[in-house]
């Protein structure tokens, strides 16, 4: 009878949990992230999204990309890397390109880089100089005032994440000629925490008040069905481990970000 409450408990906060979603999907989101005091949008940002491999969108940043649109900013995709591991680089960038579409994305707006020094992989180790550069670059290019990457650990330790992240990281350290821009990174749950679906909405939003210096913001994901539609895009990435990540990750609900000072 014990597990059988316990179940049932759970089963219970999982549809609280989706519920929350749904209603804060129906009005405004009570998130200060790029809002003014008095809560409404505040200037259209240009923001770039800096990711190692096609379906990093999708799988880990989904509730910050739809964050994003529904506000109207104006959303770059930096892909480091055509994800080639298993020689699938270019189904995997088309891809991409198909699932920055559901994304609300425009086309124009999303690089796949094929760099031969950034090469998918769990032993390819990326030069983060290498990276600051080009994401340099890329800033230079679009006006890009914002970024988002990756935190230190990538959400799932992959030493391609963590790389993307230092290179951030070197070029916000850098010089940046009197250009204003900030810098986000998404915060890696810990394992509990991943792997509990909508539950650690509550928990994402209960750490997210405690931080009273505005250095970090919870954001819901406001349109669950664009990000299952958005990662079904990746055919060859959509098999049953994936499908159950998807749909057990906190990932897809929840994103918390924090400045990278």
């Amino acid at each position: 009878m014990t597990w059988i409450a316990l179940i049932l408990a759970v089963l219970v906060l999982w549809f609280a949990s989706l519920c929350k979603v749904f209603l804060e999907s129906m009005s405004a989101s009570k998130s200060a992230f790029l809002n003014d005091v008095a809560g409404a949008s505040s200037t259209r940002r240009n923001v770039l999204v800096v990711i190692a491999h096609p379906d990093d969108e999708s799988m880990f940043f989904a509730p910050v990309i739809n964050y994003l649109t529904s506000r109207h900013h104006n959303v770059h995709i930096l892909c480091m890397s055509t994800g080639n591991a298993d020689g699938m680089g270019s189904v995997r960038k088309e891809e991409l390109q198909l699932a920055s579409v559901v994304l609300k994305i425009l086309a124009q707006q999303v690089t796949v880089l094929d760099h031969p020094d950034l090469q998918d992989g769990f032993g390819n180790v990326w030069n983060w100089d290498l990276l600051a550069s080009i994401i340099d670059e890329e800033i230079r290019t679009h006006s890009i005032d914002l970024i988002i990457t990756f935190d230190n650990y990538g959400i799932s330790g992959h030493c391609n994440h963590c790389d993307v992240h230092q290179g951030v990281r070197k070029l916000m350290h850098d010089a940046l000629g009197g250009r204003h821009l900030e810098a986000w990174e998404i915060i890696s749950p810990n394992i509990v925490r991943k792997y509990i679906g909508p539950l650690d909405i509550w928990l994402s939003i209960m750490f997210s008040r405690l931080d009273k210096d505005g250095l970090s913001h919870c954001l819901l994901n406001l349109d669950l069905r664009k990000s299952y539609a958005a990662m079904a895009q990746h055919s060859s990435q959509w098999v049953w481990f994936r499908k159950l990540f998807v749909t057990f990750s906190s990932c897809t609900y929840v994103s918390t970000l924090k400045k990278i000072a």
